[in-house]
This record gives C-alpha cells, sequence and structure tokens, in this order.
C-alpha cells in the first residue's frame, strides 16, 4: 500500500512539474531569418532582442545558425549559455549557489554558473580531520556567449567554436530539429 502511495505522490509531481514548463515563460524565435539564423549586424553580432522586453520576461530563447541559445536577465546582468546543459534541455531553474547565480538542471541536479559556465559540485576531502563539504569546479562545462546591450537592443556575439564544451554536444545534436528540438 506504501508503494502506491509513494508512487501516486511521484506522478502528481512529476504532473505538477510538467505543468509548470507548460505555463512558464515563453521561448522565442522570432529574431530567426528564413534560412534559420538570426539577424547578424555588420559588425558581427546578432541581435536577440529588445532590452526591455528581456527584462520583463527574465529570459528569451533565440536561434543561432541552427543553435539553441538562452539570454537569461539575472539580478541586474543579462547573461547568454547555450539552451541545453551538457546532459540534457534546461527548465531555466536559476539558484544562488556559493555566492553563484546557477543553473540548476532538474533531472541530474548539475549547477552550471551564469557568468563562466563552471559545472559546480559539493564535494569532501576525506584527508581532512573533519572533512566538510565545499562547492567546488569541474571546470566550465557550458558554452556561455558574450551579451552586448546598445541603444536598448539586445545582441550576443557568434559563439567561437575553436574551443570545445561539454555543452557542444548537445547543441550539435538538435541543431537543425532533433527530437528534444526546442518548441517540439
Amino acid at each position: 500500500m506504501m508503494d502506491f502511495i509513494i508512487l501516486t505522490l511521484h506522478f502528481f509531481i512529476c504532473f505538477l512539474i510538467s505543468v509548470l514548463i507548460w505555463c512558464g515563460p515563453k521561448d522565442v524565435d522570432s529574431h530567426s531569418s528564413s534560412r534559420g539564423g538570426a539577424e547578424t549586424e555588420p559588425d558581427g553580432l546578432i541581435f536577440i532582442g529588445k532590452e526591455e522586453d528581456i527584462k520583463k520576461s527574465q529570459r528569451i530563447t533565440a536561434k543561432i545558425n541552427g543553435r539553441e541559445i538562452v539570454v537569461f536577465y539575472h539580478e541586474g546582468k543579462f547573461h547568454a549559455l547555450d539552451s541545453r546543459c551538457y546532459r540534457k534541455i534546461f527548465t531555466y531553474v536559476i539558484s544562488d549557489i556559493d555566492g553563484q547565480a546557477c543553473i540548476v538542471c532538474p533531472w541530474h541536479k548539475f549547477k552550471i554558473t551564469l557568468e563562466t559556465g563552471e559545472g559546480l559540485y559539493e564535494g569532501i576531502n576525506p584527508l581532512e580531520p573533519s572533512p566538510t563539504p565545499k562547492w567546488q569546479s569541474k571546470g566550465v562545462k557550458q558554452r556561455i556567449h558574450k551579451v552586448t546591450i546598445d541603444n536598448g537592443n539586445v545582441y550576443v556575439s557568434p559563439p567561437d567554436l575553436s574551443v570545445s564544451f561539454d555543452s557542444d554536444y548537445f547543441a550539435d545534436k538538435y541543431k537543425n530539429g532533433g527530437e528534444l528540438a526546442m518548441g517540439k
């Protein structure tokens, strides 16, 4: 009987999470051209949206050359990352981890900093006399993109693909309409 109650509770919680995701802020892809890329300015920057619109919605998702990125407005700053964590897709939960704003993957509980794309984990040093958990870095796992604000417009610099990150795997896998692509 207890197993049935736990299973029912689990189902109900999953249902509530699905409703919250479904009813949450919507992704926008209005900046893509008929070729599937965002509007590129003469200086190479890619127009993402109006500053005030992004501030109101707290985020916007766009495609750059078929690659899904998300631009967040959090605590007075804009941040841009690949829209998929280095395992799957974000549901855009932001938490403060050890003084850093982080995306937290709801499935894997990975914590990724908005500023640097670093993966964080809490670990202990068993050789310490009284080991206490401390936040440590897994290194940069997530591709971040430089954000520029000019005359109320938000732009993102195209990614430097000469350097590889773990998030590139999922960004490339779903680049052009993979089974988990945005909006499908």
